[in-house]
């Protein structure tokens, strides 16, 4: 059974930073960490779940939504089954719930959840 936990998130003021982590388990030989390509969504009060970043199962291409380019990066450690989000420049619109996401072929998998507040 795969497994996905978020951490890292609280309570943050407008301009700092701030990294979560999302913590895999539960893959196997034939299904290494490593195959699946991992992404960051959000979800903030009111509005649907977004796609923020991916990152491929090496970890050698990346990829962001417009509104996070420049200011967050992803990275992924394949011997420790980590992913990270370090978000800097943080603003009120990046409050959210941000989830950890996985997929390879047709399995997709999900983390339950962290919740990140921009506020003053």
């Amino acid at each position: 059974q795969i497994l996905l936990v978020e951490s890292g998130g609280g309570l943050v003021q407008p301009g700092n930073s701030v990294r979560l982590s999302c913590a895999a388990s539960g893959f196997t030989v034939r299904s290494p960490f490593s195959n699946f390509a991992m992404s960051w969504y959000r979800q903030a009060p009111g509005k649907e779940r977004e796609w923020v970043a991916g990152i491929i199962g090496n970890g050698r291409a990346t990829k962001y939504a417009d509104s996070v380019e420049g200011r967050f990066t992803i990275s992924r450690d394949n011997a420790k089954k980590m992913l990270y989000l370090q978000m800097d420049s943080l603003r009120s619109d990046d409050t959210a719930v941000y989830y950890c996401y996985a997929t390879w072929t047709s399995r997709e998998y999900w983390g339950q959840g962290t919740q990140v507040i921009v506020s003053s």
